[in-house]
């Protein structure tokens, strides 16, 4: 992974620290939840990212050896 790939994620993570801030305070209080501050939504958002990352390369990584397996045999 790339130094500008890591770069380009940057506005997605503080794009998703918002919205998960702004969902959570229009669900949140219907389900006995008070609203959480962006800074909070900032640790819940880099929390869930820092989980589902290496599932995602592992994703990414078995996904790439099935093409190249599957692409060998075809040929």
């Amino acid at each position: 992974m790339g130094y500008f790939r890591i770069l380009s994620a940057i506005p997605g993570f503080f794009l998703s620290a918002f919205f998960l801030m702004l969902l959570w305070g229009a669900i949140g209080p219907d389900i006995g939840l008070q609203a959480i501050s962006y800074v909070n939504s900032m640790l819940v958002t880099i929390s869930l990212w820092i989980a589902v990352a290496p599932l995602a390369a592992a994703g990414m990584g078995r996904r790439h050896w099935w093409h190249r397996h599957h692409h060998e045999e075809k040929e």
